[in-house]
């Protein structure tokens, strides 16, 4: 599916455009009315919107049998189901999916949400690593949301203040790399057998000239633009431990991604039914699988703007039936580092949320642009 954009005045949703299949968005006013309050019913409450009540609400008059023929055309278009056979309707993920594309009304993040995020993300200028920043993040975002608050940012990009190669055995090292941001690091390293310690001595102090202070990324490519000149100065073995050390750290694996969730006790409260728990448990164990989270929040980096997936549609949430509302935040170079947002069940308040993912990404992005 090609991508779609819904601009509003601070916000940008990029979304799916609904494919083939019914005429969606050709519902006549009551459709769409009756489908509205359906709709907004679950996402208050969770629980059904009947005929009789939904008569009440709607803001046109329509009697409790007009209402039942339109649930009954809206099921058809596979939009509402019946969950129970006397019960009233729910929306189904197509459902979700149609109205949070076509119907939802976002408008800019409140004022309460706007203090609340700032007081907490900000903190105390200049005194918190990037890594803290990210994990009030998502700290506040669970708080408010009452859903799972994640992020997902790469870990290369830190500034490197020490490193240093530990001999273990005859073919094996530990390598510590103590970034500038106070975080420390532990890798185990294959090395040559026979390597004299010497050699590990020279390839710690050879990397300490000249990385202190920049990146991995940054030391790794000036030395592979200075191949020649790094090949002279150390001997073939300890070259091999210095391109070795630095390809633990910068190849680009998924260890390379960190994973920050908080929350996810707010996803036990507000259960009303088994089948509630059995959810939760199963999104639970989805947040357990580290990889399967990265991947899906990965999805969102190539958006301009907030993305939002709901239940089946991506095989994360295919058991759980959960929805995500994710943003990327960038660096002072408009470079994408990570990703932040919200896990919880498909009736997320998307229309709070999503401004609230968009307001953090952005002041995330501007105060690591400050460090």
């Amino acid at each position: 599916m090609t991508a779609g954009k819904k601009e509003l005045p601070h916000v940008t949703i990029e979304r799916p455009i609904l494919g083939s299949g019914p005429a969606l968005p050709a519902l006549d006013r009551r459709s769409r009315e009756v489908f509205r309050q359906i709709v907004e019913t679950y996402l208050a409450t969770g629980e059904p919107a009947g005929s009789r009540n939904l008569s009440r609400m709607l803001p046109m008059t329509l009697s409790p049998a007009s209402v039942r023929n339109v649930m009954s055309d809206l099921e058809v278009a596979g939009l509402i189901y019946a969950p129970h056979t006397s019960a009233g309707r729910l929306p189904t993920e197509t459902g979700l999916r149609f109205f949070v594309d076509a119907m939802l009304e976002i408008g800019d993040i409140n004022q309460d949400d706007r203090r609340s995020i700032e007081a907490q993300v900000r903190g105390a200028p200049g005194t918190r690593s990037m890594e803290q920043v990210l994990t009030e993040a998502s700290t506040m975002l669970s708080g408010l949301s009452r859903g799972a608050g994640v992020v997902v940012t790469s870990k290369q990009d830190q500034r490197v203040k020490h490193i240093e190669f530990v001999p273990l055995e005859p073919t094996r090292a530990l390598v510590v790399l103590v970034g500038e941001d106070g975080s420390v690091e532990n890798r185990v390293l294959a090395v040559p057998s026979g390597l004299p310690p010497s050699a590990l001595v020279e390839a710690s102090n050879f990397l300490n000239a000249r990385m202190r202070g920049h990146t991995l990324a940054e030391t790794r490519a000036e030395l592979e633009r200075a191949h020649t000149s790094a090949q002279a100065e150390l001997d073939a073995l300890t070259a091999k431990v210095v391109e070795a050390g630095l390809a633990i750290w910068s190849n680009g694996d998924d260890d390379r991604r960190q994973l920050i969730v908080r929350g996810q006790a707010n996803l036990l409260e507000d259960l009303k039914a088994l089948e509630d728990l059995e959810r939760v448990r199963l999104l639970l164990e989805d947040l357990e699988g580290k990889k399967d989270v990265i991947d899906l929040l990965g999805r969102a980096e190539s958006a301009d703007g907030v993305r939002i997936f709901i239940g089946s549609e991506n095989k994360l949430f295919s058991l759980s039936g959960s929805s995500m509302i994710a943003a990327p935040f960038h660096d002072s170079e408009q470079k994408i580092v990570g990703v932040l947002g919200v896990i919880g069940p498909t009736r997320l308040n998307y229309a709070r949320i999503v401004p609230m993912v968009d307001y953090t990404a952005r002041l995330v992005g501007r105060l690591l642009g400050q460090g």
